[in-house]
């Protein structure tokens, strides 16, 4: 059985403002255009989201909800650049991975994984790594995976097990499956389709007349089926983990005893996205006490611990300062061989 993950970033314009602006973070804050020049919302916090404020509702409107809504005109190519970083995390734990947006993307784990601890992986190594939280769905398909992002958010995770599909979905409201706006909600409402339970119950031929093709992906919805696969994949070229320390470490006892705990969980990973050690290239990234980091990479080595030990070493030499994160992962040498998990 599939296991998609859907990634989605809380409130992500206005989550990356308040990392770097803390005056933010604890008032209402919208990214859009001025309120005094027919300005819209992009996005807003969720201190704001309580007084009613919403994407791409009119600034002046938003502004009448919140009169001490902070509206600020935002800087898209910082939160390109910070969708990268995110981007590029997902990567290292995707089988297979569709960027949707900036803040948005599905990741296709293998089906021995544990969906749930991944998800868990997901959200602390972009926490910790890049300051902003996301929520994620787990779910045998896009659709299931798509809803379950949504169900704790912020920060938080929801998984639909394949035994759990058809009760979930047989409560679920219309107005929650994707491409459902306000006017196709009110025609099945009109209906007395108010959950995909009620979708059920109208005979097919009915919803067909009545809504096309559309129709046919209610029929499909209604049921938990989605058969569409991760367009524009991107297939895996690297694996890694890293660890951040409760205490820098100082010496080369401590870097060996760290990498030797951390070692048994790299192992567990190249073994859940099916990948050989001999099919691998060995690389590191240190973090130092002062948020410097350096990367070292070795194409021709194996992959084992003593590589690792005398890269980090090699790395550690660049700077000479404690060590608050360490990092050991992998390049693909031949990325292609990975389309063999899905033939």
């Amino acid at each position: 059985m599939r296991q998609v993950l859907h990634v989605d970033c809380d409130c992500f314009f206005a989550a990356v403002e308040m990392r770097d602006q803390p005056q933010f973070r604890h008032v209402p804050l919208a990214i859009g255009g001025s309120s005094d020049r027919r300005g819209v919302i992009s996005t807003c916090n969720y201190i704001a989201r309580k007084f009613g404020v919403r994407s791409a509702m009119a600034s002046a409107q938003a502004k009448k909800l919140c009169p001490d809504l902070v509206l600020i005109p935002g800087n898209m190519q910082k939160y390109r650049d910070v969708s990268r970083q995110v981007m590029a995390i997902l990567e290292q734990y995707a089988l297979q991975m569709e960027v949707v947006s900036v803040d948005e993307a599905y990741l296709e784990i293998a089906p021995t994984s544990n969906g749930s601890k991944v998800a868990q992986q997901i959200r602390q190594h972009i926490e910790d790594e890049i300051g902003i939280t996301v929520s994620v769905g787990i779910a045998p398909n896009k659709f299931l995976a798509k809803v379950a992002s949504d169900w704790r958010k912020p920060n938080g995770q929801f998984s639909v097990l394949p035994s759990e599909v058809d009760g979930f979905v047989s409560v679920l409201e219309v107005k929650k499956i994707p491409g459902v706006g306000p006017k196709s909600a009110e025609k099945l409402h009109d209906m007395g389709i108010y959950t995909c339970g009620h979708i059920r119950q109208i005979p097919h031929d009915q919803l067909l007349k009545r809504f096309g093709k559309f129709g046919r992906l209610l029929i499909e919805r209604s049921k938990g089926e989605d058969k569409r696969n991760l367009s524009q994949s991107r297939l895996r070229k690297s694996i890694s983990i890293e660890r951040t320390f409760p205490q820098d470490l100082t010496s080369k006892e401590e870097i060996e005893a760290a990498l030797e705990a951390m070692w048994p969980m790299f192992l567990e990973r190249v073994e859940r996205a099916g990948l050989i050690l001999e099919s691998l290239a060995p690389f590191v990234k240190v973090k130092f006490a002062d948020f410097n980091v350096t990367t070292l990479a070795k194409q021709s080595s194996q992959v084992n611990l003593k590589t690792y030990l005398k890269l980090i070493i090699q790395a550690s030499e660049r700077d000479q300062q404690a060590i608050r994160l360490l990092g050991i992962g992998a390049k693909l040498l031949q990325p292609s061989a990975q389309l063999s998990l899905f033939e």
